[in-house]
């Protein structure tokens, strides 16, 4: 749980309960692309705190192509925000044209929004350029009563963006890649899990033998989802849970040697 100040909170509750109802309608009456940007830009001053002459606009061209709204501060362009109309579904076309602008503009982080459907991208720019999605929700779903549906709005408010802020897109990225399916997939798979999944087994069930290699080939093939424990994301997992590992069992024999002196 973050902190957020109860007048932020405020508006972020009170600006939930008034464009819910505004983009439902929206959506219903399929309005077009323009007339959409102009509800999403009205949300980012009332919700998210912008303000419509300093932080909006919609004049940033890159490759001589405007992108559907920016947002500055400090002189500098943070966010992206890609539009659709209210009506549509956000595909995949839409995802690679939102964070090729960004790519293109040296923009770390872009948004591809209908007005009811958010995908927050951060573009990591590596050889090749790559994309993560750090989050997605869908507007009209949240709570103005619940914390986390409040947080997931906060991240792309104004005060988020601040120099100060302790909560901002950055660090909730870095809790991403650490928090993720694929790395709790691989502490599950260490030594020291299995271990304790078979002495609960054995504490549970005495009469069963079982060892930590069956253990092992069980969860790994008949409990875990392919894309746990297959793919380019669950490697990095490993790799870095094996690096973890690593470095507490240096920690570990290093605090026990100073207690042996």
């Amino acid at each position: 749980m973050i902190s957020i100040s109860a007048k932020i909170k405020d508006r972020i509750a009170s600006g939930m309960k008034k464009f819910q109802p505004i983009l439902l309608k929206a959506q219903a009456a399929d309005i077009n692309e323009s007339d959409t940007v102009t509800i999403i830009t009205d949300m980012l001053c009332d919700i998210f705190g912008y303000d419509k002459y300093e932080n909006v606009t919609s004049e940033f061209a890159i490759k001589k192509t405007f992108c559907d709204l920016a947002i500055k501060l400090d002189g500098k362009i943070p966010l992206l925000i890609e539009c659709k109309s209210a009506g549509i579904d956000l595909k995949d076309d839409h995802v690679r044209q939102a964070t090729n602008y960004a790519a293109d503009a040296g923009i770390e982080w872009v948004v591809l929004t209908n007005g009811i459907y958010w995908r927050v991208f951060k573009i990591i720019f590596s050889k090749p350029v790559e994309k993560q999605l750090v989050y997605d929700f869908n507007f009209c779903e949240l709570s103005n009563k619940k914390q986390n549906d409040i947080e997931m709005l906060y991240y792309l408010c104004k005060e988020a963006f601040a120099k100060s802020s302790k909560n901002s897109l950055e660090e909730l990225h870095a809790q991403k890649q650490i928090f993720n399916k694929y790395i709790v997939g691989q502490i599950m798979l260490t030594d020291v899990a299995i271990d304790a999944v078979r002495k609960n087994i054995k504490r549970v069930y005495p009469e069963i033998k079982v060892d930590n290699d069956e253990l092992y080939a069980m969860i790994f093939n008949d409990i875990f989802k392919r894309d746990i424990v297959e793919g380019d994301a669950a490697v990095e997992a490993k790799k870095a849970v094996q690096k973890a590992e690593k470095k507490a069992a240096a920690a570990k024999a290093k605090k026990a040697a100073m207690v042996t002196e």
